[in-house]
This record gives structure tokens, sequence and C-alpha cells, in this order.
């Protein structure tokens, strides 16, 4: 299925270095979204009414957790989706690099005309001094507005740690945090627009281990019942340390939540794992 993308795939740094210099950030966007579709989107959709990959679930907590875990292993991660085009569109890599946008397409199918409050950390900072830098090719923001649009009487929030990429726009609204940091993390959550708590959480800040943990623990409260929360890009060596803290710390500290780790099937990505928890209504 990746025949045609791995031929491609030369070519993308040589059309950068050739666009960049000379054309907007939207018009270098908008070439790169067309590059994305022909070459990966559109021959994706044709093999994924032929292939079918669903990804590897391991679920804890409540009974209930099962049926979120057989959720998400109803996925075929082969199959683009419309997030994945919107989200791509407006430059984040959750369906072009990843396979999230497959993922939200199922857990968020019921919700997209409902006035959710969404949240994500990190904005996608293009500084190349700070850590998880998108580089200088990254869309800050780019994730947010892709929520924005699929997601029409949705608030939509998000913070990150670059002070230099916080914005305001109509619905969104960005914050400073240092996930790393528990009182950076109480002061956001004091923020007034937050007051009242999240529909989604998704935690695309700094990736890895201890920044995720802090953050969840600074966070989890603060999601609604029936909320989902995500911490996406968990390495795939960390899977073990995740699985220990799940079992023997949150399943006893948090127990009307349930837990499902999500692990690709793309063998070739050894970052495109989720750890997806979601709060019970009751």
């Amino acid at each position: 299925m990746k025949t045609l993308e791995l031929r491609l795939f030369p070519m993308k740094p040589v059309l950068r270095s050739l666009l960049r210099p000379v054309v907007s950030p939207r018009v270098f966007q908008f070439v790169r979204f067309q590059w994305w579709y022909i070459s990966s989107y559109c021959p994706r959709l044709v093999m994924s009414r032929l292939i079918r990959r669903t990804p590897q679930v391991r679920e804890f907590g409540t009974a209930a957790a099962a049926k979120l875990a057989n959720r998400l292993r109803s996925i075929n991660t082969s199959a683009p989706t419309k997030m994945c085009r919107v989200m791509t569109k407006h430059g984040s890599d959750k369906g072009r690099m990843h396979d999230y946008t497959t993922v939200y397409s199922v857990l968020f199918a019921d919700r997209r005309d409902q006035p959710l409050r969404i949240f994500e950390l990190g904005l996608g900072t293009n500084n190349p001094d700070l850590p998880s830098s998108m580089g200088v090719f990254g869309m800050p923001g780019a994730s947010l507005r892709g929520w924005r649009e699929l997601f029409p009487h949705a608030l939509v929030y998000g913070a990150d740690v670059d002070r230099g990429i916080l914005f305001q726009e109509h619905r969104i609204k960005t914050f400073y945090c240092d996930q790393v940091d528990g009182s950076s993390i109480r002061e956001l959550w004091s923020h007034p627009d937050l007051e009242g708590g999240l529909d989604v959480i998704i935690d695309d800040g700094l990736h890895t281990f201890e920044a995720n943990v802090s953050f969840l623990e600074g966070s989890i409260d603060h999601l609604r019942p029936g909320g989902i929360y995500v911490t996406e890009d968990i390495m795939w060596n960390c899977s073990e340390r995740w699985y220990d803290r799940i079992e023997k710390i949150y399943s006893k500290q948090y127990p009307n939540y349930e837990f499902a780790f999500v692990v690709s099937s793309d063998p070739r990505n050894q970052a495109n794992n989720l750890l997806v928890v979601r709060r019970c209504s009751g």
C-alpha cells in the first residue's frame, strides 16, 4: 500500500527547498496538501478497500473499558477519512504522519454537532531550538484550526510552552503552559475560560514519559463525564512503563475512568501510539 508513497518521498525535500523561499506559507501549505492528497490519500483510499489494518488495543480500568477497547479495535487505520483531509489541509500531521485521524473519526463520530469544549496541548512550535519543534516548516495552531472546522459548534482551546506562537481567533483561544511544571499546569486550569471542564483533552506536547505523566495527572480531573483524554506520540519502548503505571496506580487512583493503550499496526513508526482515557458518565 505504501509503494507509491515510498517512490514519491524523495521528491518531498526537493519540493520544500524549491518552494519555501519563494512562496508564502499559505501557498506552500496548499501545495504540500495537494501533493499529499495525490501521493498518499488517494492511494490509501483505493488500497483500504483491499487491505484492512487494525490497531492492537490493551484495556485497563472498569469493566466498561472493554467496550471502549472493542470500538478502537474496529478501526481500519488504512482507510483515510474527512478528518484526515481537514487536519492535513491546515498543516497538522495527525493524518499525514500518523493514523490518529482515523481513530478520532470513530471516537467522535456521534459528537460532531455538539457544543464541545476541546483542548489540545502543543500548538506545533516552529522554533527549532525548542523540544518537540515541528521544524521551520511547522504550522503553529494547525490542529486547533482543524478541530474548529470539524466541530462547527465547539470552542477550541490550546496551550504551549512557546509564548511566541500563542494566538486568539474565532472560537480559538490559547494559553501558556509548561507541562513538566506542576504549578504551570495548575495556573493553566485556573483560567476562567477553562472552568467547567473539557469534553476532549489531547496531549500533543513534549513527547516524553515524564512530561506526559505530569500533564495527565495535573489535567485528568478537568475532563467532563463522558469526555475523552488522549496522549499522542507515545514511543513503543515506553509502552511497558505505561502498562505498569496504569495497572498499579491509575486503575486504583481513577476508578471512574477507562484506559486503553492503542498500538499502531505500522511498524515503521515507533511513535504512532496513543493512550486513550474515557471518564465514565456515572
